[in-house]
């Protein structure tokens, strides 16, 4: 997503009300769910696909997710206004990477070519299967390719495209 020059990541979604005192369940969309809040600011979806910078005032993890508090949000009410919005970062603020290493949201939407020059299809998304993570590839027909050294021979985000080792048999 783009605005005003600035890519937006979505990385999380507000969830219910939590408390008294104007705090709410993160969902986070991220490897690790804690990790979100070391990211600051936090942009909010708005309507018109715009985005709002919010500070946050307060955040911990509770059980195996997160709660955090807004400056301004001081009673359930006011809370549930925010329950549904998008949380998104911007691509700045994400850590750079070493130069064979990239961030999911690069590889989705590149058209992947076969060693005998046939297209595939885009990445569609990924999945996370323990062993490794699988490029999901929606073409003539959706197929699943691991993201595995010998099967990812070439990542071109200027070409936008990704060169594998898969054929169908």
């Amino acid at each position: 997503m783009k605005h005003a020059e600035t890519t937006y990541l979505t990385v999380g979604k507000i969830g219910a009300a939590y408390g008294v005192k104007g705090w709410l369940k993160i969902v986070s969309y991220t490897e690790y769910g804690a990790s979100l809040l070391d990211y600051e600011p936090w942009y909010l979806s708005q309507a018109g696909g715009n985005w709002t910078s919010v500070k946050i005032e307060q955040g911990r993890l509770y059980g195996k997710g997160i709660i955090a508090k807004f400056p301004g949000i001081d009673n359930p009410e006011d809370a549930r206004l925010l329950t549904g919005k998008h949380i998104a970062i911007t691509r700045a603020q994400l850590p750079d990477l070493a130069n064979d290493e990239f961030y999911w949201s690069d590889l989705e939407g590149l058209t992947v070519i076969n060693q005998r020059g046939q297209v595939l299809g885009t990445v569609n998304y990924l999945i996370e299967t323990g062993s490794n993570d699988v490029l999901v590839v929606k073409g003539e027909k959706e197929r699943a390719i691991p993201y595995l050294k010998h099967v990812i021979l070439k990542v071109d985000l200027t070409q936008r495209e990704i060169h594998v080792d898969w054929d169908d048999l």
